[in-house]
């Protein structure tokens, strides 16, 4: 999972003109489009030690760029990270809980699953997203324009508006998913659900054993019904810039 959240994150930044910085053994995803948001301004890391040598110029990279909060993600058994982040200004903002399932004991689609939308685009991708966490522009900002790949990009529609998205990303025998997401007042009706269930099995057919994803506790339940268990909890721990009154 490690590995699937390093190559997604990576990606993040460059839809909106934004870069990575990869030092020895961190990543950091510098998102100028969102500098308000923590998690498209994402940090990765191998190991504590990596994290600690790298903090000071993180901490500069953001600072130059106009970040005004970003994000580490920490494994919950690293205890000497969390004191690292702790004394240099972060807090805890988020314990999303780390999921797998194996993709063969996963349900197949069923019959009433959505048909995912032939040509999804990024904007719609963005406007989905948006609408169902209520954060305005944001992942418009971060996602951009444009076509998005039909392969791995899911969107379900109603009456021709787009509803719900999930995307997926092979790597290393891994469907991990990103971007589920059901628009208000379309919640209820196993939209995301359904393109899940398509978005797995066309991974499975690709060759993929296992899924991985990370999971809100609003959302858990829904993947635990999918046949996802939990392995741990991933802590977010953010530092945002003090602004005046």
């Amino acid at each position: 999972m490690h590995a699937s959240m390093w190559l997604a994150f990576k990606a993040v930044p460059a839809a909106s003109s934004g870069r990575s910085i990869e030092l020895d053994g961190v990543l950091a995803c510098v998102t100028p489009a969102v500098p308000e948001r923590s998690l498209p301004n994402s940090v990765l890391y191998e190991s504590e030690d990596a994290l600690e040598a790298a903090l000071p110029t993180l901490a500069a990279a953001y600072e130059e760029a106009g970040i005004e909060a970003w994000t580490v993600w920490v494994p919950e058994h690293d205890e000497r990270a969390r004191t690292l982040l702790a004394e240099a200004g972060h807090k805890l903002d988020a314990t999303p809980t780390a999921m797998i399932a194996d993709l063969d004991d996963v349900e197949p689609p069923r019959p009433e699953d959505p048909a995912p939308d032939a040509e999804p685009s990024l904007r719609d991708l963005g406007v989905i997203n948006d609408r169902a966490y209520d954060t305005g522009d944001s992942f418009q900002r971060i996602l951009g324009d444009g076509p998005a790949d039909p392969r791995h990009n899911y969107i379900a529609r109603r009456r021709g508006e787009a509803v719900a998205s999930v995307v997926s990303q092979d790597h290393r025998g891994d469907c991990s998913i990103w971007w589920v997401a059901t628009v208000p007042e379309a919640r209820g009706s196993g939209l995301a659900a359904g393109l899940m269930r398509r978005a797995l099995a066309d991974g499975r057919a690709r060759g993929n054993e296992v899924t991985t994803l990370q999971a809100t506790k609003l959302g858990r339940p829904v993947y635990e019904r999918l046949g996802y268990r939990g392995f741990g909890t991933i802590e977010m721990w953010e530092r945002r810039r003090a602004t005046s009154a």
